[in-house]
């Protein structure tokens, strides 16, 4: 009952057997090879964007700051949520990847709103010596808190960057979950949504690292490569990273993984709506719940050797019914016996 994150399952037998075959012979390094050509083009074909830069590298940190420094001058601020994982989690990386520029925080917790985007930009000193300048914004979808940007959304938000001159990046770490929920293909959430830049994640539905650098403009195909490189995220043996998205890719692996992991996180949700106490912070929308439950439902739940994130504690001594935040993500592999188990605990 592994539910901390998607992050923590097995790779997706297509991305091991591509894998595998790649593991074959003598090939030309640093992504200068068929493999890594054949990659990136079914990226291209998957976004409807055959003109797109490309570029693969191994973690989602490393795509988001790359991404995001091809747009970003130093002195420029990046407009982002409060929650968004470049502002929590990535150690300051786009900042030092821009070579200095600031984060400035937009909307409240996981998403923004045309209005507070309007709001934040307005509010920078445009022309100003003495102040930050405005840069991208960059958006998650899935969000941080398991929420999604509907189409419309991301297309009024990417207007008023674009009508302010700013590119607008998506942090896409949990995209392919994404598409699925919104019945939609990658095109019509990425660059027909006016999006600029994705960071397609694939290492938390089935990839064991790999993330592509989608630039829809094919003019930034060179700097993206140099940034790569001078940032040390150029593989020698690129191939692998190559065939993994390969594997992801072909035959829509990538979709049917997503589907399972919607569908496993679905499945929870259904049992723990009759949990007693049971309160979801917000509806969920993908594979990602947050929610509250009581004290006891989570001493159980331990016991029994489930795994999951617990924001609030202790959990040990205090009033059995009081409510405790806690984070569940399923990914495609976890079995509905688990999930079954899961939710027999919680309900006691």
């Amino acid at each position: 009952m592994r539910l901390a994150s998607d992050n923590t399952g097995p790779a997706l037998p297509q991305v091991m057997e591509a894998l595998t075959r790649a593991n074959e012979g003598h090939i030309a390094p640093y992504g200068e090879d068929e493999l890594t050509e054949a990659a990136r083009h079914k990226v291209r074909e998957v976004f409807e964007a055959p003109d797109a830069a490309v570029q693969f590298v191994a973690t989602g940190t490393a795509a988001n700051a790359l991404a995001l420094a091809c747009f970003t001058q130093p002195w420029q601020t990046i407009f982002c949520t409060p929650l968004a994982h470049i502002q929590i989690d990535e150690c300051h990386a786009p900042e030092f990847y821009t070579g200095g520029a600031r984060l400035t925080l937009v909307g409240e917790k996981d998403k923004m709103t045309p209005a507070h985007l309007e709001a934040a930009i307005a509010a920078l000193p445009k022309g100003d010596v003495h102040a930050s300048q405005a840069g991208p914004v960059s958006l998650t979808q899935v969000t941080e808190l398991g929420q999604l940007y509907t189409l419309d959304e991301l297309r009024a938000l990417s207007d008023v960057a674009h009508e302010a001159g700013l590119k607008v990046h998506l942090d896409g770490a949990r995209f392919a979950n994404a598409c699925i929920a919104l019945g939609c293909s990658a095109a019509e959430m990425s660059h027909k949504a006016g999006i600029d830049a994705v960071s397609f994640g694939a290492s938390k539905n089935g990839c064991l690292g790999v993330e592509a650098v989608v630039i829809f403009d094919p003019e930034k195909n060179w700097e993206l490569e140099l940034r790569r490189k001078r940032g040390g995220h150029l593989f020698s043996k690129n191939r692998y990273l190559a065939a993994q998205m390969l594997g992801y890719l072909e035959n829509d692996a990538w979709r049917e993984a997503a589907t399972q992991a919607n569908a496993n996180a679905a499945r929870l949700v259904a049992g723990l709506r009759d949990v007693e106490g049971c309160d979801f912070t917000a509806e969920p929308q993908a594979n990602m719940i947050f929610a509250r439950l009581p004290r006891a439902a989570h001493q159980r739940l331990h016991a029994g050797g489930a795994i999951y994130g617990l924001f609030e504690r202790p959990l040990e001594t205090g009033h059995p019914d009081e409510p405790l935040l806690m984070r569940c993500v399923c990914d495609w592999s976890i079995s509905e016996a688990q999930i079954d188990q899961f939710i027999a605990l919680a309900k006691g």
